[in-house]
């Protein structure tokens, strides 16, 4: 299955995310991004939405364009945004900010090193924890891609993937869960 049947896919009330969907995948030159970094970012986002469908086309469709480095970084990204998203996103809403001196214990050796481009790997970082409604995650990986010559219209970029990403995955969940 590809992208077309995808969107073929989305019902009539889906229509903007299916007009959203092909912009993502034809209007790059006005995202300031690669091919390669929308379609990792897409295939991040799709892992993140849980969305066994979503997944299911991403994985498929990305085999033949990305290398297994970049699925993997990828998988890497939803996985390790899902554990500290939750971590960091409970720092920054808990009202005893004392929390936030201690040490986090967590593992993250992915992040410095993710085996491909490091913006490549950041950008998928931030999408998915835009979808996972992380701030301070947010904005950690806003100023290293920013530090990193980034544009705005990139970042930007980014998260509209994401949340179309997101609402394709509602769509479907919608769909297969209910039947008329």
């Amino acid at each position: 299955m590809n992208l077309t049947e995808l969107k073929n896919k989305l019902p009539d009330y889906a229509k903007d995310i299916k007009l959203n969907l092909s912009m993502l995948t034809t209007d790059e030159e006005h995202m300031d991004l690669t091919t390669k970094q929308i379609q990792q970012i897409m295939l991040a986002t799709a892992f993140a939405t849980k969305n066994f469908f979503l997944i299911q086309q991403f994985s498929n469709e990305m085999l033949a364009h990305l290398s297994i480095a970049e699925i993997d970084a990828a998988k890497a990204a939803a996985t390790m945004m899902s554990m500290t998203n939750i971590y960091y996103r409970f720092l920054h809403l808990v009202s005893d900010k004392s929390f936030s001196s201690l040490p986090a214990k967590l593992r993250m050796n992915i992040i410095a090193q993710p085996g491909i481009d490091k913006v490549d790997f950041e950008l998928s970082c931030l999408a998915v924890s835009a979808l996972n409604g992380c701030g301070l995650c947010i904005d950690a990986h806003t100023k290293e891609l920013l530090k990193h010559g980034l544009t705005q219209i990139a970042i930007q970029s980014a998260i509209r993937i994401a949340s179309v990403m997101n609402a394709a995955a509602m769509s479907l969940e919608i769909e297969t869960t209910i039947s008329p």
